[in-house]
């Protein structure tokens, strides 16, 4: 099993890989299906595209949002493609750890030159 702080570190070293070999400008979903791909190789257990139900008060909403990764059913990973990370997106990542109960996640749009700069790690501090 390992650690949040490994499988974090794990997760950026994949999307760097697939930034080298990308680059920046394409869709979303390419760099969703290019990320799956290489987390399986370096078999790290990912799911995309995963339907969530939220419960409010007791009333079950199904299907109340979609994560687009979340990795080893511990890290929520929320991609993007975007010319600029708006504060909304972390205060989106974090409603997704609250609801799912999870601690980490990270935000990471390829839409940059160098993808350092567009990695964000997004703690809930419960």
């Amino acid at each position: 099993m390992r650690s949040i702080d490994e499988l974090s570190y794990n997760v950026i070293g994949c999307a760097m890989e697939v930034h080298k070999k990308l680059g920046p400008g394409l869709l979303e979903s390419v760099y969703e299906q290019a990320l799956v791909h290489e987390l399986n190789l370096r078999g790290i257990s990912v799911r995309s595209q995963v339907d969530i139900d939220v419960n409010y008060k007791g009333l079950v909403i199904p299907n109340g949002f979609r994560l687009d990764l979340i990795v080893d059913d511990e890290l929520i990973v929320e991609l993007k493609s975007v010319e600029d990370i708006r504060p909304l997106y972390h205060k989106q990542l974090l409603t997704y750890l609250r609801i799912m109960d999870k601690r980490i996640g990270l935000l990471i749009n390829f839409n940059t030159t160098n993808l350092r700069d567009g990695i964000k790690r997004i703690v809930n501090k419960y």
